[in-house]
């Protein structure tokens, strides 16, 4: 089932021209020109975590670059999960960094991460039960706009835009499945984030639902929103992802587009198994 959305044009994809080396980006000590480089990129480098004597995340570095979807997948224990809650904020960093536009959130808590462009969906159901539609995107809009005019404005676009106009008085708790998915993306919209975090979009889904997230995951992509995807369900996700960053055992054991993943000998052997198709 398609979801009726009214397209926004966002800014495209960084150009390949973007290093591939991230050892080699500086980020301590830069101008302003050198800072502007890294604009629209969300990028974790070395991150590293261990729990007692057990390092389940080791060295791991990837990039978002906005208006592209990228996976982060792996088998269960390989350390992907850990690794993305280390990008959102949840588990703090033992070693390594992440930048976000240019700037080192490394430290910083999720609620000063979602100020400088990071949203964050969890798997579990996000709404606020007791409130309606339009509350739910209006308690987000209050933190960020203060004048009222300006919120009715945007709580209007983002009903429209998302095909929820017509449930904006009903309360939250009442909303199916995909209705409350559309409702979670469009309050954490309310924010403009330049990234969105995905934690397990297609867990416990039926098939329409999943090509309803899908849709969902290419609006957010049209409107220029680098989007990181990690979730078991490694068909759906490299269906609609751009690139993939393969971990196992803690560590990156290759990255590319979906293809190359599944083409890839030391991933059907070690993830997907030898009879895996797209």
């Amino acid at each position: 089932m398609n979801i009726p959305f009214k397209r926004k044009r966002g800014a495209e994809p960084a150009g390949s021209s973007f290093t591939k080396d991230l050892g080699t980006a500086v980020f301590d000590d830069r101008t302003p020109e050198e800072k502007a480089r890294y604009d629209g990129t969300l990028i974790a480098r070395g991150l590293t975590k261990s729990y007692r004597d057990r390092r389940v995340v080791n060295g791991v570095s990837l990039v978002v670059r906005r208006g592209e979807a990228v996976g982060l997948l792996g088998p269960n224990g390989a350390g992907k999960t850990t690794c993305f809650y280390m990008i959102t904020g949840l588990v703090p960093v033992d070693e390594g960094t992440i930048e976000i536009n240019g700037n080192d959130v490394t430290s910083m808590p999720m609620y000063r991460r979602a100020r400088l462009g990071v949203g964050y969906l969890p798997q579990e159901a996000s709404i606020f039960r007791g409130l309606s539609v339009e509350d739910n995107i209006r308690a987000v809009l209050e933190l960020h706009q203060p004048k009222r005019a300006a919120q009715d404005a945007k709580l209007n676009a983002l009903l429209e835009e998302f095909s929820i106009t017509h449930l904006r008085k009903a309360a939250a708790i009442s909303l199916s499945g995909g209705e409350r998915r559309r409702l979670e993306i469009a309050r954490a919209l309310a924010t403009d984030p330049t990234f969105m975090l995905l934690d397990e979009p297609f867990a416990g889904v039926d098939p329409i639902s999943v090509a309803d997230i899908q849709a969902l995951v290419r609006h957010l992509t049209s409107r220029g929103i680098g989007v990181l995807i990690t979730d078991h369900n490694v068909r759906e996700t490299l269906g609609l992802i751009d690139r993939a960053y393969i971990i196992h055992a803690g560590e990156v054991l290759t990255h590319g587009r979906a293809n190359d993943i599944v083409t890839n000998p030391d991933v059907r052997r070690l993830y997907l198994g030898d009879n895996f198709s797209l």
